[in-house]
């Protein structure tokens, strides 16, 4: 139950990146934090 709740936080912080990737000036470094966040939060989510 944590580990699902953690993964959908994650998830929805790795969204919230990609609209704050506007707002960066460093985007290398958002994108490498966008697909990690994404990844961790579906694996925890689906696992």
């Amino acid at each position: 139950m944590c580990c699902r709740m953690i993964g959908f936080i994650l998830f929805w912080i790795a969204i919230g990146m990609i609209i704050a990737l506007f707002l960066m000036n460093n985007i290398f470094l958002c994108i490498c934090i966008i697909i990690v966040l994404l990844l961790l939060g579906y694996n925890m989510f689906c696992r």
